[in-house]
């Protein structure tokens, strides 16, 4: 019997796309052979790539002059990527709203002068900070669009004016709808919503590609290599991108976008709901700026928590623990997880809380 997975991350794929590429796992199509064997000059993976990319795009509403990448290394790489990219003037501003965003701050100020531009530290990172100044010299703004540990998101993105915005978005891509052309470079680790854990998709607009700092760098590290490699530089990899094809394709099927952001809404509420009424169970986040996708939340002591992990695992609800930063505990609500998971952990709660 299948549990309710509430990782983080790598976190629940929709079981109809397991169903699928266990199908096809052996032999994919007529090739005769499973997509973890084929080639990637071979047209049927050339195939598998391009529809990805294709379906991507679709998705998302990229405009043409956006590349649409898929690397490795995670976003951690992109941490040091994109400065060493993006650096002109050496200069770039930072939002800081929790463990990745302080993360890519640290990396960046490896290249760069960092500096940030609002913090939310003082508050233990449970809102998104007021942003009234971007650097006019900046070479990037950077944000963090949903925080995976304390459960906080953007729900307005700031105006940057001439400043390319760079959005790390791996807990919050395709969650919801997001306007690509508010943005210079969206990246995002694929754990989450796009599909298994070893590939990554940057998305860059194309001016940002001509920096002839960038041309310094060792090939691989130049995102205008990938690019015009069409993510084929090196070896990709393959099966990562087949099994986020096919998620592509499930969540199309679920009406985009679009479709998927109504019911993750709909999901959070349920969670969000009982929380608000609970005698037992506080959230953690700030009401204005809550996320959709991670649900952090505590009973306000240590041991009652670890009590609910240990009798929720044995329920059926897996990865309820909070991050081993924070503790507490945490519900991650990715697009995977169907409706009546969340509903089904909500009946548990109240028959935990008595």
């Amino acid at each position: 019997m299948r549990i309710y997975n509430f990782s983080a991350g790598p976190a629940a794929l929709p079981q109809e796309v397991l169903e699928r590429a266990s199908k096809e796992l052996v032999e994919y199509g007529s090739a005769g052979m499973s997509v973890m064997e084929m080639s990637h000059r071979s047209k049927s993976y050339e195939d598998i790539h391009k529809a990805a990319t294709d379906l991507l795009r679709e998705l998302m509403n990229i405009p043409a002059n956006y590349k649409v990448l898929f690397l490795q290394g995670g976003a951690s790489q992109q941490f040091a990527m994109i400065p060493m990219n993006l650096s002109k003037n050496g200069k770039a501003d930072f939002v800081i709203t929790g463990e990745w965003a302080t993360r890519a701050y640290k990396e960046a100020s490896r290249v760069l002068n960092a500096n940030i531009a609002a913090s939310s530290e003082d508050k233990k990172f449970a809102c998104i900070p007021e942003i009234t100044k971007v650097s006019a010299d900046a070479d990037y703004f950077h944000i963090c669009s949903n925080n995976t540990i304390c459960g906080t998101r953007f729900t307005e993105f700031p105006d940057t004016g001439s400043v390319p915005l760079v959005a790390d978005m791996s807990s919050g891509i395709l969650s919801e709808v997001f306007d690509v052309q508010k943005f210079g470079l969206i990246y995002a680790g694929a754990q989450k919503n796009i599909g298994p854990a070893g590939v990554t998709v940057v998305i860059i607009r194309e001016d940002l590609l001509e920096n002839e700092n960038a041309k310094k760098l060792p090939a691989f590290m130049q995102y205008k290599t990938h690019a015009d490699a069409g993510s084929m530089y090196n070896t990709p990899p393959t099966y990562s991108i087949y099994m986020a094809k096919l998620c592509f394709e499930w969540l199309k099927s679920k009406g985009g976008v679009a479709g998927i952001q109504k019911i993750n809404e709909a999901k959070a509420k349920i969670l969000y709901d009982f929380l608000d009424e609970s005698s037992l169970f506080k959230g953690i986040a700030d009401k204005s700026h809550r996320s959709l996708m991670n649900i952090p939340f505590t009973t306000g002591d240590e041991a009652k928590d670890k009590q609910f992990v240990k009798e929720a695992a044995v329920a059926g609800f897996e990865n309820l623990g909070g991050h081993r930063l924070v503790g507490g505990l945490r519900a991650s609500i990715y697009n995977a997880m169907p409706t009546e998971g969340v509903q089904a952990l909500v009946d548990f709660m109240k028959k935990f809380q008595g």
